[in-house]
């Protein structure tokens, strides 16, 4: 499926045409792309014996990501401390946030997933192999300016990003602080799936059930779960 020299299939095509019209490069290395979007779930086996996924690619696009709006946040926003800084990165690359862009770039439609997987953060776990592939391919300075040009400037204001709430863990904790509620969360694991753990994690408030999470990992389960409390919390008028 990776070979040089060969014809391009209609996934490659298909994927070679978001590049460089919706990304807008020219792949000096196509494998690097097409391993990007193939999911954990679909993994094939490569002849040493290694899983061909997106999961390495997404590490990288994450460290990636995170020095890119680390950067950007230190220069445009010069009096604001470290912790201040922090949550404003945590808002721009949050889950929600790129699997939104992923569905707005329709880099979603051409992930290679099992349609039986657990895989809501699927879209934005590609779009963090995305930037990891394209930091391979192209360096540091190109993925900087695609990442921050190319599509968060061209989706969203970030001035208005910033100021979002968006640790759904943070606020459920400070509405129960401020509401006298006791909340809790219980981990387990759901299933195993190769090499991966799927969590679910419960969230409690006074002892009772009020939301579930299922993710890969505990911190994003719970933020899953805290997101469905708040939702139920503040859009039934509860939350003060």
């Amino acid at each position: 499926m990776l070979g040089h020299g060969k014809k391009q299939d209609p996934h490659e095509k298909e994927i070679t045409r978001f590049l460089r019209n919706v990304i807008g490069i020219r792949p000096g290395n196509l494998d690097i792309y097409l391993t990007a979007l193939i999911h954990r779930s679909a993994s094939d086996s490569t002849l040493n014996g290694h899983c061909l996924n997106n999961e390495r690619l997404e590490y990288l696009g994450d460290a990636i990501l995170d020095a890119i709006m680390a950067e950007f946040l230190f220069k445009k926003y010069p009096l604001k401390f470290e912790g201040e800084l922090t949550e404003m990165r945590s808002k721009l690359v949050s889950r929600e946030r790129l699997g939104q862009l992923s569905k707005k770039l329709h880099l979603n439609e051409l992930i290679t997933i099992n349609p039986h997987a657990h895989a809501k953060s699927a879209g934005g776990d590609a779009f963090e192999a995305l930037v990891g592939a394209i930091f391979l391919d192209k360096g540091y300075e190109k993925t900087k300016k695609i990442v921050l040009k190319q599509i968060f400037e061209s989706y969203y204001d970030l001035d208005t990003v910033v100021m979002e709430e968006s640790n759904f863990k943070s606020k459920i904790l400070t509405w129960a602080q401020h509401n006298r509620k006791q909340v809790t969360f219980e981990h387990e694991v759901a299933e195993y799936q190769r090499s991966n753990r799927l969590y679910r994690v419960k969230l409690h408030i006074n002892g009772e059930l009020f939301a579930e999470g299922l993710e890969y990992t505990v911190k994003k389960a719970e933020q899953i779960a805290s997101e469905r409390a708040c939702s139920k919390i503040f859009e039934a008028g509860n939350g003060k």
